[in-house]
């Protein structure tokens, strides 16, 4: 295969944003277009209700843990989890007006300059075990919720995430369920969507990975990726708020056809690889019909899932009609009590360390035989004036 044309460049290829041509190898995960996701050959939806240690592990090792085995890599995690108190200290001193993915790629690189030990496959380990207290400390700053609880690594990998959130009223009992379904479905999506690929373009020059993964947080903030969560969420709650919980599937179905009639957008639909309805949305979808079927802003996201595929494909412009997991996911967070959507993004970073920072190792210290793979370096082609003066 390596000796394989496996496409010809054409004038159409150019400024399309590489999607769709092959570049390298990825060991972790793949997304089929009418299958969904995988992580190391098993679909997703065998994996969303297991540990997060378990389905970390398959990830990193590439195949699943024993009994024993999970056990001894939960007590790894555990041991590198503690954070610095200088770097927490440092986090707490961010400018709090700063959106809070900034804060998250700030906070990456101050965790490196501290506590980074300029290995990778070490500091993979590390930053999985310790971007819980990240995340949790400065998600408690940037709300100017205080310190929070001190961590507790031995309650588990995301129930010591959501120990650690300082929430105004406490934390739903509920609230680590869909948090942990939210994480593990999040850790990996195949080797080329933007912030994977610009983590490891980044660690390609050999910066370390504390610095490649900030790089790589900083590709997930934009709305087409990482923010894309947050505009769903605001989508169905505008839907609410025209329509009322009470809405029809015909109410939803018009509202869906003035909007598209008017040039609006419509969240929550479409994929750049799958055919399909998102595989992690249906998981979501169960989740929020078994604990919050009664709750008005999931009466709205289930009728968008009912209606939305028939009115967009009445479009022949609309060529993926299906919902993603964008659709539904952070409905089911502020259904389960977490009502902060400018935190989804940073949600989604934290989970997404796992997979990002195991790719990396892969490139830069397992690919072409231990070699790992050049610089990334595109070529591109000169498009201004021929014509060279002075």
């Amino acid at each position: 295969m390596d000796s394989e044309v496996l496409f010809t460049v054409t004038r159409e290829c150019l400024d399309t944003g590489l999607r769709g041509y092959p570049v390298g190898y990825c060991t972790t995960s793949y997304v089929h277009p009418h299958l969904g996701l995988f992580y190391v050959g098993r679909p997703i939806s065998e994996l969303a209700y297991k540990e997060a240690e378990e389905v970390i592990y398959l990830l990193y090792y590439g195949k699943e843990g024993s009994k024993s085995e999970i056990e001894q890599f939960k007590n790894e995690l555990v041991k590198r989890a503690h954070v610095d108190s200088r770097v927490l200290e440092q986090i707490r001193l961010l400018p709090r007006v700063g959106q809070p993915m900034k804060l998250f790629a700030a906070s990456l690189l101050i965790e490196g300059m501290l506590e980074g030990v300029g290995d990778y496959r070490e500091d993979c380990l590390n930053l999985i075990a310790r971007a819980p207290t990240l995340v949790a400390c400065l998600i408690n700053h940037h709300a100017g919720w205080g310190e929070g609880p001190k961590s507790r690594p031995e309650l588990g990998y995301i129930e010591n995430f959501v120990a650690q959130l300082a929430l105004p009223g406490g934390v739903n009992k509920d609230l680590a369920t869909a948090m942990k379904i939210f994480n593990i479905l999040h850790y990996d999506h195949g080797g080329g969507n933007l912030s994977t690929f610009v983590g490891k373009a980044v660690a390609s020059g050999l910066e370390d990975m504390h610095g490649s993964m900030s790089a790589a947080m900083s590709a997930l903030a934009g709305h087409r990726h990482g923010r894309a969560n947050q505009d769903c969420l605001e989508f169905v709650e505008k839907v609410l708020q025209e329509l009322g919980e009470n809405a029809t599937a015909g109410q939803v179905e018009n509202l869906l056809r003035e909007k598209l009639a008017k040039g609006d957008l419509i969240y929550g639909f479409g994929h750049a690889v799958l055919r399909v309805e998102d595989p992690r949305a249906a998981i979501f979808y169960d989740l929020a019909v078994k604990k919050y079927e009664a709750a008005p802003i999931v009466k709205i996201a289930l009728l968008l899932r009912l209606v939305g595929p028939k009115v967009l494909a009445e479009n022949p412009k609309i060529h993926d009609i299906h919902p993603n997991v964008d659709a539904i996911s952070s409905v089911v967070l502020k259904a389960a009590g977490f009502d902060y959507p400018h935190y989804f993004a940073v949600l989604f970073g934290m989970a997404r360390v796992v997979g990002i920072s195991r790719q990396i190792v892969y490139e830069r210290l397992e690919a072409r035989g231990g070699k790992g793979t050049p610089i990334v370096r595109p070529k591109y082609l000169y498009a201004g004036d021929e014509t060279v003066s002075g």
